[in-house]
């Protein structure tokens, strides 16, 4: 009975054994997978900030060639320009985070990719609220600040910013005004000389209801281009361009123009929002489920070299 005994007891020792191992062996390349898997898409979307930082870079190198393929002043590129360079600085920042902590495995460095995650998701859910509950507050700041610029419209031949990001919104929704064309009647600068004539600024002329009218075709084509050459000097008054009211020109207000837009993309608009959270989601549970294993990662190495 004992030498029975002897051989059945180690047998089962050995046995046993073995099943913490491959515990441990599943759950390290499940680690590994998650560790892999956040590298890689942290790695894209750190090659993703620098193709934007470098655009942003470009556009203030090549204003010139930009604002004869858009449409847009210096003024407007500039601010656009800014604008991609830090959101690509800010996504190569959050990406370089993810990429280090993940591929060396530190902790610090991991929390602080899943604090700013975080507060980039609250952010954004913050703002959707804000949005959805103050609707209406908001679409009348939104009015308040178009009105003052067209009422402001070449008041300030050194301020045109604002004007001139207003008239590449006319030219691209082909709209007149907030609600109609006649929200530029009240501007005095547009009458010129005194004249009871009223006028809008060329980027209210619509250009596919005049094609035989060649010259005025040729001349606001591109309306900013006709008041900013490549030297982008100053504006002054005199070289504001305006054709009639009368003429052929937009008959609809952008808030109509916007509304239908916004109509029309609601879904696409919405399926971004939804993927991009549920990614930021993604990133946030990977990151900080590796996080919290990383002790029983090491605490296993340790166990199995002793």
């Amino acid at each position: 009975m004992e030498t029975w005994e002897g051989p059945s007891t180690v047998s089962l020792v050995t046995t046993n054994s073995k099943a913490p191992q491959v515990k441990m062996s599943a759950q390290e390349s499940c680690l590994s997978l998650i560790k892999y898997f956040l590298f890689v898409f942290n790695l894209f979307f750190f090659v993703l900030g620098s193709l934007i930082f470098c655009f942003g870079i470009w556009i203030l190198i090549d204003k010139a060639s930009f604002v004869s393929f858009v449409g847009l002043t210096f003024v407007a590129l500039q601010i656009w320009s800014k604008v991609l360079a830090i959101s690509g600085i800010l996504t190569m920042g959050l990406a370089l985070l993810g990429c280090v902590g993940a591929l060396k495995e530190l902790r610090c460095l991991l929390g602080l990719y899943f604090g700013m995650l975080l507060l980039l998701f609250a952010t954004q859910i913050t703002l959707g609220i804000l949005i959805s509950t103050q609707r209406v507050r908001v679409e009348r700041r939104v009015q308040d600040i178009v009105l003052e610029a067209i009422q402001n419209y070449g008041a300030d031949p050194e301020e045109t910013a604002a004007e001139e990001s207003w008239d590449y919104v006319q030219f691209q929704l082909r709209c007149c005004g907030w609600y109609s064309p006649q929200d530029w009647f009240r501007v005095r600068v547009l009458r010129g000389n005194g004249s009871e004539a009223h006028s809008v600024p060329c980027s209210c002329y619509n250009s596919s209801a005049a094609t035989n009218d060649s010259a005025v075709f040729d001349k606001i084509i591109f309306p900013q281009l006709g008041r900013f050459g490549p030297r982008a000097r100053p504006r002054h008054s005199t070289d504001i361009c305006v054709v009639p009211a009368n003429g052929h020109i937009y008959r609809e207000g952008c808030a109509q123009s916007l509304q239908k837009w916004l109509h029309n993309n609601l879904i696409s608009i919405v399926g971004i929002c939804l993927a991009v959270g549920l990614l930021e989601l993604g990133f946030m549970t990977l990151s900080i489920f590796l996080c919290r294993n990383l002790d029983h990662v090491y605490y296993n190495r340790l166990a199995r070299y002793r």
